[in-house]
């Protein structure tokens, strides 16, 4: 492919070297460097990648993409840019010849409901007879592959190769979490979202190598509103006004408030043997009647802001109740059943807001008891255990504390320092180090009423110890335990 192809959409100067030479591959990865390849020095939180210079030029890298002068042999193409990330989504969706273009984009940010409005949104459509992709911060779904995922967005190049397997295996459509991080590292630039959607916004990733307050987030965020056709957003998120500020999409939004376009009315919680749900009324743009077997108000937010979505695909109001009625995430207030006496859940809550969240909730269904089971992971900071431990003890009737993904810590360690923040409240509860023993506990302990949580590892199907990652999957777990396994 030509350089020249590659570098269309960029504002560049050839400092060195034929914009007309021939590219074998576009590379970020120095050890996948190969002669005639386009290598990009992007600069990390660790490596910057200009540093690699002389190791790529020796592999036979023809073009160099960089952000500041280098030394290179004069038969080396030598592109600067001002941002090599930003270059890089440009350069790769030129590269996969624009697949966005071949699909309807959906992109979804916010700091709560990515991954449940994505599912949703993926089972409404797809039961409407879309075929739809997704990426997500636990898979993405190219056609019939499923590939775990590492971030919750991926890099540009990857977002691109993936948007040309999905619209090379016949997908109409893609769906896909928007980190405030991906936002902010270019990861989704090279192409213009059909709907962008802002779920909501509230304090979080603050910190080195992060944001550095809430402002920053909040402007990271709203970028997506610059880079969608329409931009669907919470009307009733206090920062709305902050959120829309400079926004160039057409704008629509949801919610509860009567200045919402779409909104949600008569909400009332439901439930039955082994399981919670809600039940409202959708109003303005569309009227209809919903029921979810998805807990909370949250809940409403997240199939609110999937139906907003999906309205702009023709889907019937009968496709949406009937997707919704059945729609599951993973870990994501995933109700496995085990009795009809008692109700219990996995959710991936593995911080004090999420957790906060999640139990305020659950106690708006008046349990007979709310019990907890979580635990925190290693080498991650001691407030985090503080603060989940004294959440738990304040809004849960029992708290199981056990181990999460210890790494390189002794799992007593962490629990003792969980213990830390329940002994702040008047909280009861027991600790059981193996994960295994006190899920067991909690099932054979259940009385009729209870809500049971098990909080913190949600998707995840590992457990982290030392280094190495070991099979557990909490639902494998459940199944094993009422086998008597």
């Amino acid at each position: 492919m030509k350089l020249t192809a590659l570098l269309e959409d960029l504002e560049y100067t050839c400092c060195q070297g034929d914009e007309n030479a021939e590219v074998t591959d576009v590379v970020y990865d120095s050890r996948k460097v190969q002669k005639g390849s386009l290598f990009l020095c992007i600069r990390g939180a660790v490596v910057d990648g200009h540093t690699f210079v002389p190791d790529v030029v020796k592999k036979g890298a023809g073009v160099l993409v960089v952000e500041e002068k280098v030394e290179a042999p004069e038969h080396v193409t030598v592109i600067l840019v001002k941002d090599t990330r930003y270059a890089m989504a440009c350069i790769s969706a030129a590269y996969f010849g624009h697949p966005a273009r071949r699909l309807k984009t959906i992109g979804v940010t916010g700091t709560k409901g990515k991954t449940t409005t994505t599912y949703m949104v993926k089972s409404i459509l797809e039961n409407a007879g879309y075929r739809v992709g997704l990426i997500g911060t636990i898979e993405a779904i190219v056609g019939d592959k499923v590939i775990p995922a590492v971030n919750t967005t991926p890099e540009s190049y990857v977002i691109q190769k993936y948007f040309k397997e999905m619209a090379d295996a016949g997908c109409d459509c893609v769906v896909m979490e928007v980190s405030s991080q991906a936002l902010m590292l270019h990861r989704t630039a090279g192409f213009e979202f059909d709907f962008g959607i802002f779920t909501n916004i509230e304090p979080d990733h603050i910190g080195p190598n992060e944001h550095r307050d809430f402002q920053h987030y909040l402007e990271c965020k709203s970028m997506l509103l610059r880079q969608c056709k329409v931009g669907i957003v919470n009307r009733d998120d206090k920062h709305f006004e902050q959120i829309i500020k400079g926004h160039t999409c057409a704008l629509e939004t949801f919610g509860f408030s009567e200045k919402a376009d779409l909104r949600a009315e008569d909400a009332k919680l439901v439930s039955g043997k082994g399981w919670l749900g809600i039940d409202y009324q959708v109003r303005g743009m569309m009227n209809f009647q919903v029921e979810i077997d998805i807990p909370g108000k949250f809940s409403i937010y997240n199939s609110l802001t999937a139906i907003a979505i999906c309205r702009h695909f023709k889907v019937s109001e009968k496709d949406i109740v009937n997707a919704l009625r059945v729609a599951k995430v993973k870990g994501r207030i995933e109700m496995i059943k085990v009795s009809d006496e008692f109700t219990l859940m996995i959710d991936y809550a593995h911080n004090a807001m999420a957790l906060e969240s999640l139990l305020t909730t659950l106690r708006e269904y008046h349990p007979h008891r709310l019990v907890c089971l979580f635990g925190c992971g290693g080498n991650r900071s001691k407030l985090r255990r503080y603060e989940m431990g004294e959440t738990s003890g304040r809004l849960a009737d029992l708290t199981i504390i056990t181990s999460d993904n210890p790494r390189y810590e002794k799992p007593q360690a962490i629990i003792d320092d969980i213990k830390v923040g329940i002994s702040k409240t008047d909280g009861k509860y027991i600790e059981i180090a193996d994960r295994k023993e006190a899920i067991a506990y909690a099932i054979h302990h259940g009385e009729p009423g209870d809500i049971i949580i098990l909080a913190g590892k949600g998707h995840e199907d590992y457990q982290e110890i030392e280094g190495k990652k070991y099979p557990m999957d909490e639902r494998v777990l459940i199944a094993d335990i009422l086998a008597g396994r």
